[in-house]
């Protein structure tokens, strides 16, 4: 079967690319060979990722959008079209964040989360996904979850919430797509180091996470590249489609 892996000849839409574990994952599918569209708030960091990866031998352009924005998300697929001609990976990665205590919740506040981490990945698979069924297009959409997707954790209400809803719509979704050869599933990480969850870190959190993560230790971004070149790869997990796949160092197999 020669390399499960190789995703040469393969354009990956990196949605959050500019961030700690969009960037980290981007990085690994070019490795493989993928071309990537590195797709950002900030073009100023998005271009920053994809000069990182064109310096290291690969194929990058970087793209501005606001997946909140359904108008921005639409332009974007024209443009990304313009450049690569179509699309075989969407990975669905940007992330907001608030450890704002549930009687202190503001529908603002919600509306925000909800509106990037799944109206926005929502509406961005809906907009590449018919794209690549028109071109028939077979491919993969990976989304990225939490552990507290699965498991209630404290100070995390409504990025918890938003997370469970991303899970239940990868797999409904899974199951929509498959007549089409599109692929649907979910990395649900555990806690690695990223921008959103830093400002909820203190001591004492750190120690309670430590406590509940059998390998003792927060994850490092490239520890997700795998788990996202399998799920990209059609060689590789050509019959898996909506699965949840835990990088979380055992922290899925607790109780708290």
């Amino acid at each position: 079967m020669g390399n499960l892996f190789d995703l040469t000849g393969k354009t990956a839409v990196i949605l959050g690319g500019s961030s700690v574990l969009g960037s980290s994952i981007a990085k690994g599918l070019a490795e493989q060979g993928a071309r990537i569209a590195i797709v950002g708030r900030d073009m100023e960091k998005a271009g920053s990722v994809a000069k990182e990866i064109e310096a290291a031998g690969g194929s990058a352009e970087s793209f501005q959008a606001d997946v909140s924005s359904l108008e921005s998300i639409q332009n974007l697929a024209e443009e990304v079209e313009a450049w690569a001609g179509g699309w075989d990976i969407v990975l669905n990665a940007p992330g907001k964040n608030s450890s704002t205590p549930f009687f202190e919740l503001e529908p603002d506040e919600w509306d925000e989360i909800m509106d990037v981490n799944l109206k926005g990945l929502v509406f961005t698979t809906q907009v590449f996904a018919k794209r690549m069924i028109e071109q028939k297009r077979k491919g993969s959409i990976i989304n990225i979850s939490s552990v507290s997707s699965t498991t209630p954790l404290s100070k995390v209400f409504t990025y918890s919430a938003s997370k469970a809803g991303v899970n239940s719509v990868t797999q409904f979704l899974a199951r929509e797509f498959a007549p089409y050869g599109i692929r649907v599933n979910a990395i649900i990480p555990g806690f690695f180091p990223a921008e959103q969850n830093r400002k909820i870190l203190s001591e004492d959190r750190i120690a309670s996470i430590l406590n509940h993560t059998p390998m003792d230790r927060f994850g490092e971004p490239e520890e997700l590249q795998g788990a996202a070149v399998y799920l990209a790869s059609d060689k590789a997990s050509g019959f898996v489609t909506g699965s949840l796949l835990r990088v979380d160092g055992g922290f899925g197999s607790m109780t708290i």
